[in-house]
């Protein structure tokens, strides 16, 4: 991992607390800290890219606020950057591994119309990340590959998903269970939002969580 020297560090941590001083309703800027972040390691876009297995073009829109990355993408980017997803985004903590409908919070990334429902919770070692993603009409996800497996089992709507050349068309009731190193996409071609109850081992939250 490339390291930042002490001068570029306390520069990076000043323009950061400017930065998150400038977020609207808790949401962090995220397209700002990532540039920050990155270029206080003295990392390029593409050495970046390499890291976190996504597209130089993507990770410019999402730099400058043109594209939101989803909460998978943010992960590889966290981990390419060397800090957890809490650096940029922060979502309501499952307590005891019991979640209630109408009771958890939602949450998004830079006030996006696409809202996640945790459900996961944090414990030592534990290995599955999950939760209820409301997607809006017209919304397709960036293209990605990372280690690990997913299932997404649909509970409202209808989407579209494209895992390397197969497009599979899931609605109600419908699931798809498939390897992340895969490349996949989704999106929702249909006029009303889409619900989708989404596992994966992709270690999205900490919290603090440690193994023992």
């Amino acid at each position: 991992m490339i390291n930042a020297n002490l001068d570029q560090t306390m520069e990076f941590m000043a323009s950061d607390a400017g930065l998150r001083r400038q977020q609207k309703s808790g949401s962090p800027l995220v397209g700002a800290l990532i540039r920050e972040r990155r270029r206080a390691m003295n990392m390029t876009l593409k050495e970046l890219g390499k890291l976190a297995n996504l597209s130089v073009g993507f990770l410019s829109q999402v730099e400058r606020d043109q594209a939101t990355p989803s909460l998978g993408a943010l992960s590889m980017i966290s981990k390419g950057l060397d800090v957890e997803m809490e650096f940029f985004v922060s979502s309501p903590a499952v307590h005891r591994g019991r979640t209630r409908q109408g009771e958890r919070e939602s949450f998004s990334v830079d006030d996006s119309s696409l809202r996640y429902e945790r459900l996961g919770a944090d414990f030592a070692g534990k290995a599955l990340s999950s939760f209820i993603i409301a997607v809006p009409a017209g919304y397709k996800s960036e293209q990605v590959s990372h280690e690990g497996e997913e299932i997404i089992y649909i509970l409202e709507g209808e989407v579209v998903t494209y895992v390397e050349n197969e497009k599979v068309i899931l609605g109600v009731g419908d699931s798809l269970h498939f390897r992340s190193t895969r490349t996949h996409s989704w999106e929702n071609v249909r006029d009303g939002v889409c619900r989708i109850l989404w596992t994966g081992t992709v270690p999205i939250f900490r919290n603090g969580a440690s193994a023992k």
